[in-house]
């Protein structure tokens, strides 16, 4: 996915500045896909050129103008096309795992440290994501909330999945040939 798609789809709800995306970005989609402001400006001027939006200048009083970018026909025909196309698989960069990958040039305790601060991260995290679905409890049954509370569940379940691996892992390291065995047994169980 590109940050052309994501825009495009948020246009498609409603005109939005830049500053509004970002905002949208951070409250709806940060668990799976983040942008920085020069970014969704950078590809606004880009779809602006390309005819897939269009902006108009609204006034305000005693404020600057607004710029809102509105999503054209073209746009919203981009849109659809990518949406019902395949997805291309993303290439995997984790930087966590390089570490975990050459954690062996640390001390014991900046091992157990460094899995600790993962695992606080990710409880932090999984603690933001339900509070975000908690607040999808009383809304009226949509599909396009549906859709995104799946996002959210998706989220849930991966930080879950990792919080069980990073204790598991902390049991391991404390000892190498039993903790080697008890991975094994778990790759070769599915779990």
């Amino acid at each position: 996915m590109s940050l052309r798609h994501a825009l495009l789809g948020f246009l498609s709800l409603r005109p939005l500045t830049g500053y509004d995306l970002k905002k949208l970005f951070d409250g709806t989609v940060r668990h799976f896909w983040t942008a920085d402001q020069a970014q969704i400006y950078r590809t606004l001027v880009q779809l602006g050129a390309e005819g897939l939006a269009d902006v108009s200048v609204v006034p305000q009083d005693g404020r600057p103008a607004r710029k809102e970018h509105r999503l054209t026909a073209a746009g919203q025909a981009a849109l659809r096309d990518w949406l019902s196309g395949p997805t291309a698989e993303p290439p995997v960069r984790e930087a966590f795992l390089i570490k975990v990958f050459f954690g062996a040039h640390l001390t014991a305790e900046e091992l157990r440290t460094m899995l600790d601060d993962r695992i606080g991260q990710a409880r932090e995290r999984l603690s933001a994501l339900r509070a975000v679905a908690a607040a999808h409890r009383d809304a009226p049954p949509r599909l396009d909330r549906l859709l995104r509370l799946a996002t959210v569940e998706n989220g849930i379940r991966h930080i879950e999945v990792e919080i069980e691996w990073l204790e598991a892992l902390r049991v391991d390291v404390t000892d190498p040939d039993t903790g080697m065995r008890r991975i094994l047994d778990r790759i070769e169980a599915g779990r």
